[in-house]
């Protein structure tokens, strides 16, 4: 028996459900150079907005309980012009199939950020919203805390017309996520990815200070496994059929399953890479087995398929 691990996410066609989450795969070919991207389902870069930013100062990462990881690196980055003339470039090269991640302060920040990815459209396969990011606009939460603010940045984007799936990447830190994702959907969104970080907090006790140098910041990794497959299963079941990219603490091969059994399309990799960065190959190797396992024959099959009571 062969496994057929072609899944669909609206019109875009990946041969395989894995795709590197953003932030944890670089900007070209800085993990891409040991994990090779023509072997996963997609690549999604770090977010770029559309100048240069620097970021929060250090340290921004610091280890959590249960192989979490906290992080506040601020979203440092080159620009996304930079970005087209450098890093995109050694990805395509690679053979990866590249979504460009955009974030901003402001909705016309991700507007301007649209138009000026147009001139890499032909390298592109779509282009996901990080709209889990401080809000200069709605100061008191970010984007993806708030329907109107969300359904606002996709229609911006929109806007410039760029032909490109557009995902709208949510938050897990608040309990309108449904509300928030319907937002996006109604405003045009070709699909959603399920979650980004919780935002969490550390502190070194001997010196009596925040392990991080920004204070606060998101934690990833297996904590956040059970949160985004309560994601992921809400929102599924509230707007069935939509194109999930099912994200958060994923590591082995039955992680992945999980997730598509809980609504999502396709299964985001990051944190885990850190440590291992081929660990993409292998969860993809081990998802294969499973089916085989359980006479699964086509992956896409296992995309909303758990079984529950009816409550």
């Amino acid at each position: 028996m062969t496994v057929d691990l072609t899944v669909r996410l609206g019109d875009l066609v990946l041969p395989n459900p894995i795709v590197a989450a953003s932030g944890t795969f670089g900007y070209g070919d800085e993990v891409a150079r040991l994990c090779p991207p023509a072997a996963l389902g997609a690549v999604t870069v770090k977010s770029l907005a559309a100048y240069e930013w620097p970021g929060n100062p250090a340290p921004r990462l610091a280890p959590s309980a249960g192989g979490g990881m906290l992080n506040s690196v601020g979203l440092q980055g080159p620009g996304v012009e930079h970005w087209i003339d450098h890093g995109l470039p050694k990805l395509r090269a690679l053979g990866a199939r590249v979504f460009a991640s955009l974030w901003g302060r402001t909705v016309d920040d991700f507007a301007v950020a649209a138009k000026m990815l147009q001139p890499a459209v032909a390298d592109l396969i779509g282009v996901e919203l990080n709209v889990s990011c401080p809000n200069v606009e709605d100061s008191a939460r970010m984007f993806a805390h708030s329907p109107a603010s969300t359904g606002a940045v996709v229609r911006a984007v929109l806007d410039a017309q760029l032909g490109l799936p557009v995902f709208a990447k949510l938050s897990p830190n608040t309990f309108e996520i449904v509300d928030v994702a319907g937002a996006a959907l109604q405003a045009g969104a070709s699909g959603l990815t399920l979650v980004n970080t919780l935002l969490g907090y550390g502190i070194d006790a001997s010196s009596r200070r925040p392990k991080l140098g920004a204070g606060g910041g998101g934690l990833s990794g297996p904590p956040l496994r059970p949160v985004a497959l309560r994601a992921v299963h809400d929102v599924a079941r509230a707007f069935p059929g939509t194109p999930i990219i099912g994200t958060g603490g994923i590591s082995t091969g039955e992680h992945a399953v999980e997730m598509l059994l809980a609504g999502a399309s396709a299964v985001g990799v990051g944190t885990v890479t850190f440590r291992e960065p081929r660990a993409m190959l292998r969860i993809l190797e081990e998802l294969e087995s499973w089916c085989l396992d359980h006479d699964t024959t086509r992956v896409a099959d296992l995309t909303a398929a758990l079984q529950e009571d009816d409550q």
